[in-house]
């Protein structure tokens, strides 16, 4: 009979337990220092580049997780070992102070009262161009109409309007409004004017 051997294939590991936790524990730690030192434009995505990287990230290194061990128990293991790290390390960087400043986890300002911080921009390897794109995603036009701008750990923008540029945007759409309804009252006071014309004839 196949089914054994097929048993044996799906569930007898290929390699000692120990390597199969040492190896997604050692990925793990490594892709997390190389994610921290590449800087917070790797998480962010702000060119087609940075999505390529961390999509083949995952097939780079998928060998040197699993080794030559494609077994089912070999899987779970590996799962359990790479889910109950990350557990471990979130708990550490939300209660440890040194831990979560060791892994850079801090949100950094990018524009200030309406300033450009471009010596932080350039440590964080991110063109005036690229932050005008994000800008762009939030409504933002220009980013002289941003008061505040932050880029947080976890690569996402947070972007606040300066006072005056928020109300100048509400007002423009607000007159855009205006100028539609009185267009549609004066088409709609023209078909008015038109039936009348019809009924009399």
């Amino acid at each position: 009979m196949e089914f054994v051997p097929t048993f044996q294939h799906m569930f007898g590991l290929g390699l000692p337990v120990l390597e199969k936790i040492l190896r997604p524990i050692l990925i793990y730690v490594f892709l997390i220092i190389g994610l921290r030192l590449a800087g917070k434009r790797e998480l962010a995505q702000l060119n087609p580049f940075d999505l390529v990287v961390l999509l083949t990230l995952s097939n780079t290194v998928q060998n040197a997780i699993i080794g030559e061990d494609t077994s089912v128990i070999g899987g779970l293991i590996g799962a359990t070992t790479l889910l109950l790290v990350n557990w471990l390390m979130v708990r550490s960087v939300h209660r440890s102070r040194w831990v979560n400043n060791l892994l850079g986890s801090k949100t950094d300002h990018l524009i200030q009262h309406g300033k450009i911080n471009l010596a932080l921009l350039k440590r964080e390897d991110i063109s005036n161009d690229e932050l005008t794109e994000a800008a762009h995603k939030q409504g933002f036009t220009k980013l002289d109409e941003i008061e505040e701008a932050t880029l947080d750990p976890n690569g996402n923008f947070f972007f606040v309007a300066r006072p005056n540029s928020l109300a100048e945007k509400r007002q423009h759409e607000l007159l855009t409004r205006l100028d539609q309804v009185t267009k549609e009252m004066t088409a709609l006071r023209a078909e008015m004017a038109r039936l009348n014309r019809g009924e009399k004839l």
